[in-house]
């Protein structure tokens, strides 16, 4: 595991990055670019570094952990806190959130994002550092080797 990911020319040291999540170009209609971005990396301040490589791939490359039902992965160097989420009058999103993840970037100022996972869910995962389904899938149970007895003075055949 490598401390920054290189994206082109820029180099993001990993203490910078809150997660990485998938790319939907069909949300950012008036980019242009001939690039096939494949992730967005989520800088602290919110900034994005898009990259060509797949964000799955980059989460587990650098240990981050993975949140399937959202498809994002977080940083487990930064702290993050969870909240419920509940749609307002105000605020009605198009997804059904269930949670709110929050940060704080640099100057202490908090950063979020809305997300599907549930909030018991992402906390095990991201604040405690409970694995993930796809690492649970890779563990298969291990079996102790069977102990051998020994034959003992009493129990040897006497030849």
């Amino acid at each position: 595991m490598q401390n920054t990911i290189q994206v082109g020319r820029r180099i993001v040291p990993i203490e910078q990055i809150a997660l990485i999540e998938p790319f939907d170009r069909e949300t950012q209609k008036n980019m242009r670019s001939d690039r096939t971005f494949r992730s967005r990396i989520v800088l602290l301040n919110r900034d994005s570094v898009l990259s060509e490589s797949d964000s799955l791939a980059l989460a587990e490359e650098h240990a981050f952990r993975i949140l399937l039902k959202d498809n994002v992965a977080t940083n487990p160097a930064v702290s993050f806190s969870v909240e419920t989420f509940e749609p307002t009058a105000s605020l009605q999103p198009s997804k059904p959130f269930a949670s709110r993840l929050m940060w704080r970037d640099e100057r202490g100022d908090v950063q979020s994002k809305l997300l599907l996972t549930e909030v018991e869910d992402l906390i095990a995962t991201v604040v405690r550092g409970a694995p993930s389904q796809i690492d649970q899938a890779d563990q298969r149970p291990v079996r102790l080797p069977r102990r051998r007895r020994r034959a003992t003075p009493a129990t040897a055949p006497q030849t």
